[in-house]
C-alpha cells in the first residue's frame, strides 16, 4: 500500500509518500511561503521524482489540526480535491499525533507543543508502550502554566518539541528541571509521520471520504468568536 501525507497545519509545508515501513519521498519547507503558493507545486514535483502518478496511491492523508486555521484549511482543501478527482480514500491524522511521531521509542512522555497564539499552546501528552505512542490527555488549548500543572502530575520526565518551544521552552524548562527539549531537526511537523500513521489507519480500515473530513480546530477560530459575540448582542 502506498498512501500520500500532507501536513500545513504550521508554518512548515510538507509532502511524502510511504510504502509499508518504507519512506518513498519527502519534501519540507520551514520558510513561511504561503502553502497556497506552494502545496500543489510541492506536491507535484514529489510524484514526479518519485516516479508515482495519484492512481497509484492507495490513500491520501492529511494533518487535520490543531493549527494554523488558514495553513489546515488549504490543505483539507487540497486533500479533498484530491480525493474528488481520484476517489480516494481520505485519512485524517491529528497533527499532534504526527508530531509526537517524530520521537517514538523515547523514554518518559512526549510532549508536542504548537502555537496557539493569545498566550495558549495546543499540546497533548504521550507515552512509547513498546509498539506505538499511546495518548495520555485530550488534545488541549492550554495556557503555557496549566500544561505544567497536568505534567506534574505524572511525576516524569518529559520532553518537549514543537513551534511554540522557542517561545516558552525557558518557562516550561524552569517549571520542570527534569524536562527536555528535543533536538530542532526533530521538532517539526513532518509528512512522513503523517502518511505513516494514515498508512496504519488505512490497513485496520479507519478510512473517511472527503464528504466528512473537517478539520480539528479545538477552539473555535477568530471569526467564529466575533460571530458568536454579534449574534449575542443582536439577541438581547
Amino acid at each position: 500500500m502506498r498512501v500520500l501525507g500532507l501536513d500545513s497545519a504550521t508554518n512548515v509545508a510538507s509532502v511524502a509518500v510511504v510504502e509499508e515501513d518504507r519512506l518513498i519521498a519527502e519534501l519540507t519547507f520551514n520558510t513561511k511561503k504561503n502553502h497556497s503558493q506552494r502545496l500543489m507545486p510541492m506536491l507535484s514535483w514529489m510524484l514526479e521524482e518519485a516516479q508515482i502518478t495519484l492512481d497509484e496511491l492507495d490513500g491520501l492523508a492529511v494533518a487535520v489540526g490543531p493549527g494554523s486555521f488558514t495553513g489546515l484549511r488549504i490543505g483539507l482543501a487540497t486533500i479533498k480535491a484530491l480525493a474528488h478527482v481520484k476517489d480516494k480514500p481520505v485519512l485524517p491524522v491529528p497533527t499532534l499525533d504526527g508530531l509526537a511521531a517524530n520521537l517514538e521509542g523515547s523514554a518518559g512522555l512526549i510532549c508536542p507543543v504548537l502555537n496557539a497564539r493569545k498566550n495558549e499552546v495546543y499540546a497533548a501528552i504521550y507515552r512509547w508502550d513498546g509498539v506505538q505512542n499511546q495518548r495520555l490527555s485530550p488534545y488541549l488549548a492550554v495556557a503555557p502554566e496549566l500544561l505544567i500543572a497536568r505534567l506534574r502530575d505524572f511525576n516524569e520526565t518529559v520532553t518537549f518539541l514543537g513551534d511554540a518551544v522557542p517561545i516558552y521552552g525557558d518557562q516550561l524548562l524552569r517549571a520542570l528541571p527534569e524536562a527536555k527539549v528535543a533536538a530542532a531537526t526533530n521538532a517539526l511537523c513532518r509528512a512522513a509521520q503523517i502518511a505513516r500513521l494514515g498508512l496504519k489507519k488505512l490497513q485496520s480500515g479507519q478510512v473517511g471520504d472527503y464528504f466528512t473530513l473537517e478539520p480539528l480546530y479545538i477552539r473555535a477560530s477568530e471569526a467564529e468568536v466575533i460571530w458568536e459575540k454579534r449574534n449575542r448582542e443582536n439577541r438581547r
